[in-house]
């Protein structure tokens, strides 16, 4: 059931009349009945991993709770102290061997949809397919069980109030990864219909339709065309202008899935994690990642990151670090090993094949290298006495952060890691500007494939909602309310938004047979 289809259109107006009239006093019965359909109506047979992992998750945390329950009223009546860190031991060791068991479980079924076809292809016809959200819902899952365990949450003693937070049908579909304190209140709260909440919606939705479908889905044959055939012989230019159409295709084909499904989700008058926060205009590349796919770097700081840090051989190395090399590598060196870690499962995250290794390593390289390397930069920007806090050397930040991202999307769009190294290749030491029009009109304005014209309307429909996504997004930056703005104006100007958002729309299903899935939901 695509999201722009006259199907989700119903299932969403039908859900959201009887969320509002019938069961407005046990509204969360009616999202529970929705998502459970949904999810059935993608495929019922995968309703039994997502009951699985629910199920599991939701048993093994109550556990945790009974363990330390059952250890706080025995020594609430007063013991020795050696009695009570006896029984604190035995309290953790119950708690740790629930956690492990319940987290190895689940992932590993992740594991084995994900990862089996691709590392053992030919294993006697086993074809297993990949369930609709199974990585976001199993790391939702996994990151409350990690709360509960730490103490941070207490899952719901009903089960079907756990699996509404775990099926809530919008985020199934690519993210993002929510957060068990801050969505299941929400989940269960009762709401009213507020016609203004209403109108942000339906604008956010079709916002996020023009970038997937005017933007995302306009590039998608464009950058195939060059990119995914051998790049031998492709002059650096023209691989250079397709990775630039890569950069732009992937931000508008994810952020606008999620503006699509944030959207649905405040039709019912609950708000989801935010997962993008202008991330082309950072200033590094750490500062990308905390602004690309939030979510998922969020996880992995708090449930990867600091737990790999803070064991006691890392805290050991930090301190030798600290005796031996100074302050700055005791502190930089274990945090980098952690966060090559931390972008080594991002990279397993996106798939098994190498390339999304390289790209995820690739990553963790440069933040960790930038981190060593912060007091060598501070000096040389001294000692040529530039001027760090002004307007020219923060569009420079942001220019370099964009060349050092488009470099990584070689690994991860280049399937062929070989292939990925060879288009590098190209692009610094056989560039050939002046080659570039014949190769665009050999690649792209391939007349076997689509009319020129074809071709050079759904990028001319690709670049005017590019310019749109860039407006915005410099007003975010800005941070102004764009609806607000908007809703502002005159009525002339409102009219005129939107019906720029809808010509966009329209003229992307004039160019294209057919719209293409999001990119994430294969994660």
């Amino acid at each position: 059931m695509e999201l722009y289809s006259l199907a989700f259109f119903l299932f969403v107006i039908v859900t959201l009349i009887c969320y509002y009239t019938v069961f407005r006093r046990r509204q969360w019965i009616c999202l529970l009945a929705a998502s459970l359909a949904f999810y059935c109506l993608q495929g019922w047979k995968n309703l039994l991993f997502l009951l699985l992992t629910s199920f599991t998750v939701w048993a093994a945390a109550g556990h945790i709770t009974k363990i330390e329950d059952a250890y706080r009223e025995a020594v609430s009546g007063g013991v020795k102290p050696e009695e009570k860190k006896e029984r604190r031991r035995q309290a953790q060791r119950g708690k740790r061997t629930v956690l492990v068991l319940a987290l190895l479980f689940n992932f590993g079924i992740l594991a084995w949809l994900k990862y089996w076809n691709v590392l053992f292809p030919s294993t006697g016809g086993l074809h297993l397919l990949l369930p609709l959200g199974i990585s976001f819902y199993t790391f939702q899952a996994a990151g409350c069980l990690i709360d509960a365990y730490g103490g941070k949450c207490r899952t719901d003693r009903n089960y079907f109030r756990f699996l509404l937070f775990v099926s809530w049908f919008p985020q199934l579909i690519q993210g993002p990864i929510n957060r068990y304190d801050r969505l299941e209140p929400q989940l269960l709260s009762e709401h009213t219909f507020r016609s203004e909440t209403a109108k942000r919606a339906l604008l956010l939705f079709a916002f996020g339709a023009m970038k997937k479908y005017a933007v995302a889905d306009m590039l998608s044959g464009d950058i195939a065309a060059v990119l995914d055939g051998s790049l031998q012989d492709v002059p650096g230019s023209l691989t250079a202008f397709s990775i630039l159409l890569y950069s732009i295709q992937q931000y508008a084909d994810f952020s606008g899935g999620i503006d699509m499904v944030m959207a649905v989700s405040q039709l019912f008058g609950i708000a989801m994690a935010p997962n993008f926060r202008q991330p082309y205009f950072s200033v590094s590349l750490g500062d990308f990642w905390r602004r690309w796919h939030i979510t998922l770097g969020q996880w992995m700081r708090d449930y990867v990151f600091y737990p790999f840090a803070l064991l006691k051989p890392m805290q050991r190395f930090g301190k030798w670090c600290g005796r031996k090399l100074g302050r700055h590598f005791g502190r930089v060196l274990p945090a980098g090993i952690a966060n090559l870690l931390v972008f080594f499962l991002v990279g397993i995250w996106h798939g098994a094949q190498m390339h999304y290794v390289v790209w995820g390593l690739y990553n963790g390289i440069v933040i960790a290298l930038s981190d060593i390397l912060q007091p060598a930069f501070r000096g040389l920007s001294e000692k040529l006495r530039i001027r760090t806090e002004t307007k020219g050397f923060h569009l420079f930040r942001i220019l370099r952060t964009f060349l050092i991202v488009n470099i990584g999307w070689y690994f991860d769009r280049i399937t062929d890691f070989r292939e990925s190294l060879t288009a590098l290749y190209n692009t610094f030491f056989r560039f050939r500007a002046s080659e570039f029009g014949t190769a665009f009109t050999g690649k792209i304005l391939n007349i076997n494939v689509a009319k020129p014209a074809y071709t050079l309307g759904g990028m001319a429909v690709a670049a005017a909602g590019t310019a749109v996504i860039f407006a915005v997004s410099v007003m975010k930056e800005r941070k102004s309310d764009v609806y607000g703005k908007l809703a502002g104006t005159n009525a002339a100007l409102r009219f005129c938004a939107l019906y720029l958002l809808v010509f966009l729309l329209l003229a992307s299903f004039m160019f294209t047979e057919s719209a293409g899935g999001f990119l994430y939901a294969n994660f």
